[in-house]
């Protein structure tokens, strides 16, 4: 990455041939003798850090750029540099000023904008990010800086409800640079919530994707003979993600890795985002291996995983962010799967097969696949609330509440989505139905409300549609407000044709109603499946009409809705939608399916009837034991996992324990009340939290943390606690 500059330093042309050579330890030390030197020369701090990056010394390579940035804060090339570095670490944060410094010093050089406008995207400052993209446009002189500036555009074009014109740039900066995937995939995401896009054409542009960048590596694709052999032997599984952290694929990750059955499968997670919070802990914990794979490349990344001898690769993320779909296009297993992150195809051959149920995906949807369509007989994916906070679900503020109707006088409806779902469309139908119920309300939480000037500019967006601005709550999108937002709203609306996902079950689980449209494909089905295995199609809609009319009648009646409302948990809890133990036996059952069809295939090529005789012959042979469930298992740390049994054993001795202890200190103020001052009291709370993360209501877990808050006299959380404990064992009698 590099800012024309003026180079002063005398040692630059020995550092240059070095950096010409990418011989990056010799670099590295070039560098150090130089600042031994001369501690303040400018090019070997512009490169040290470089260097150390390039060797994925990624802390040492930071360090180098704070100690070269206290020399030089206004040397444009080092803070680019130092900045890049930073993004690459999801530390956007701190990149953000140093980008804002270089715009200033070399305000004409398209770079310095396109940086910017990349590090505004994480931290979603999108109209910032927007503008920047629009000034490198304006300064772009080269090929990839034009091709650089429209892909920030559309990505923030996105953001801010613009999808058709961020499609417009993606297929532009396609035509500048077609071997870019990343523009494909940006293309595919916005594809999803523009209306007028069929999934037939979401199918061609994934294929375009598929076209351009496979049959270079599929000649070097490996045969895996090794391995062949045993068909009921222990399967080594990996999970391709880079959101095994606070997002929304754990939502419905977190469970099935945690108790995929361990008699047939060894788990793997290979995770591809640079950086890790407290989500990526307990997964490293669920998993019996954790590999991190960002910043290699995607061959590379193909080479780790074939070193673990995979022989499953199950991708969550298709075309979203830091995705491994390059990796896959490696073949980096024998078998490969694509679930839940991307609700189209890959475009690509090489991934085998894509999770899917009967009713996300109809019987006559095969041919918007490039992969085989293993169709689950449950929902596509098994929700779990609260990622962020496992312990949170219990706090009475996250319990169902009256709906607001009762003391509001007046219905409220609203959605939680993403913005750039909310195209044209479907903002008008939303203006009929505020307009069909007399006096009622449309909230809409989402990024940028807390900016006057972006919400005056969707009221004004909202008015122009038919809405009045009058009948509008917009509210800021705060991870903080999760699931509390539901508590203002009545009735939910779902938008289309890219309905909502995580959201869904979020609002049906918090005990909201919502009304969504019937579509024609995954992106638009996702609210039908939901709905139908929940048992509640009179919440879906054929037509604009038959969608105002359910919401009229959800809003018409309030008593009935708030006992709808309060007993709507309950369901959600009984169905498919939560049952953990039925969607992993059904996941790990497809997985022994996927991998007999391609030991049958790998032994007869050509010859589907041997095939079939092969998994005939197979079938006797299945262990009677896996007839029966797993055990529960519990991870305590990375490598170490026990039976549920054994981590109640360790919860009991280290109840014991602190009850031996002396009392907990009572607090004088209410800011002390809530630390516990005994260790073991906190070895007993964090145990408690690790066995709950792993299996969800668990009793005893529960029991152990009333004995914590009763030990430090918070009655309410105790009894709480122990309510759910007593309803727990109410459910597994």
């Amino acid at each position: 990455m590099h800012i024309k500059h003026t180079e002063p330093s005398a040692s630059a042309s020995r550092l240059q041939a070095a950096l010409a050579n990418a011989d990056w330890p010799f670099l590295t030390r070039l560098c150090r003798q130089v600042l031994r030197k001369s501690s303040r020369d400018l090019s070997a701090h512009r490169l040290l850090g470089f260097a150390l990056n390039k060797q994925r010394q990624f802390d040492a390579a930071l360090q180098a750029y704070r100690q070269a940035y206290a020399y030089w804060p206004k040397d444009a090339e080092l803070l680019v540099n130092y900045a890049n570095v930073l993004i690459e670490q999801a530390q956007n944060q701190d990149a953000l000023p140093l980008l804002e410094e270089v715009c200033k010093l070399r305000p004409q050089q398209a770079i310095a904008w396109i940086k910017l406008a990349e590090c505004c995207y994480l931290m979603t400052l999108h109209g910032k990010g927007f503008e920047a993209s629009q000034k490198a446009a304006t300064f772009a002189t080269t090929l990839e800086d034009r091709a650089s500036a429209l892909t920030q555009s559309a990505i923030h074009r996105r953001e801010l409800g613009q999808v058709r014109e961020a499609i417009q740039d993606c297929e532009a900066a396609i035509a500048l640079r077609p071997n870019d995937p990343g523009n494909y995939t940006n293309k595919l995401l916005f594809m999803l919530a523009d209306p007028h896009v069929s999934a037939a054409q979401l199918s061609a542009a994934a294929r375009q994707f598929g076209d351009t960048f496979e049959p270079p590596l599929r000649p070097d694709w490996p045969r895996f003979d090794e391995h062949r052999g045993e068909p009921w032997r222990r399967l080594k599984v990996g999970f391709l993600s880079p959101d095994f952290r606070a997002h929304a694929v754990m939502y419905f990750t977190e469970g099935l890795l945690a108790q995929l059955d361990r008699r047939q499968f060894e788990v793997f997670a290979f995770y591809l985002f640079p950086k890790s919070d407290h989500v990526t802990e307990r997964v490293e914990r669920h998993v019996d291996h954790f590999v991190r794979l960002a910043g290699f490349s995607p061959q590379q990344q193909a080479e780790l995983i074939r070193a673990q001898g995979i022989d499953i690769l199950v991708d969550l993320a298709g075309h979203t962010g830091h995705n491994g779909l390059l990796a896959m296009a490696h073949k980096a297993a024998p078998v490969q799967v694509t679930w839940l992150g991307f609700p189209a195809t890959t475009g690509l051959t090489a991934v085998d097969y894509k999770f899917t149920d009967e009713v996300t995906d109809p019987p006559d949807v095969q041919d918007q696949y490039t992969e085989q369509l293993y169709r689950l007989p449950t929902l596509f994916a098994c929700y779990r609330p609260m990622s962020r906070n496992p312990l949170w679900r219990y706090q009475p503020r996250y319990q169902v509440r009256p709906t607001p109707a009762l003391e509001n006088g007046f219905i409220t409806f609203g959605s939680c989505n993403n913005l750039g779902k909310l195209t044209d469309e479907v903002l008008g139908l939303w203006g009929t139905v505020l307009k069909a119920v007399p006096n009622s309300r449309l909230l809409i939480e989402g990024k940028g409300m807390e900016r006057p000037d972006f919400a005056n500019a969707y009221r004004q967006r909202c008015q122009g549609l038919g809405l009045d601005p009058d009948q509008l709550d917009l509210v800021p999108l705060d991870t903080n407000n999760q699931y509390l937002t539901y508590h203002r709203i009545d009735v939910a609306l779902d938008p289309f044709p890219l309905t909502g996902g995580t959201t869904t079950f979020d609002v049906l689980w918090m005990g909201v109603p919502i009304v969504s449209m019937v579509g024609d494909s995954f992106k638009s089905r996702m609210g039908v499946s939901l709905l139908t295995y929940l048992g509640r199609t009179e919440w879906l809609a054929d037509s604009a009409d038959d969608y105002v009319r359910i919401a009229y009648t959800l809003a018409s009646d309030p008593q009935a809705l708030n006992a709808l409302r309060q007993g709507l948990r309950a369901e959600v809890e009984a169905s498919t939608l939560m049952r953990e133990d039925i969607f992993n036996h059904h996941f790990g059952e497809g997985l022994r399916v996927m991998w007999l069809r391609w030991l049958a295939q790998a032994e007869h090529p050509n010859d589907t009837q041997a095939q079939a005789r092969n998994l005939e012959s197979w079938i006797p042979g299945l262990p009677e034991e896996w007839s029966r469930p797993p055990t529960l298992g519990v991870g305590l740390r990375p490598g170490q996992r026990v039976t549920l049994g054994e981590a109640h054993e360790r919860l009991q001795m280290l109840v014991n324990k602190a009850k031996e202890s002396p009392p907990p200190q009572r607090a004088e103020s209410e800011s002390a009340a809530t630390k516990m001052e005994n260790q073991h009291w906190i070895a007993v709370t964090e145990l408690a939290e690790i066995v709950l993360s792993a299996v969800p209501h668990d009793p005893v877990a529960l029991a152990c943390l009333a004995e914590v808050e009763h030990a430090h006299g918070h009655t309410e959380f105790a009894v709480t606690y122990l309510r759910y404990a007593t309803e727990a064992m109410k459910n597994l009698v």
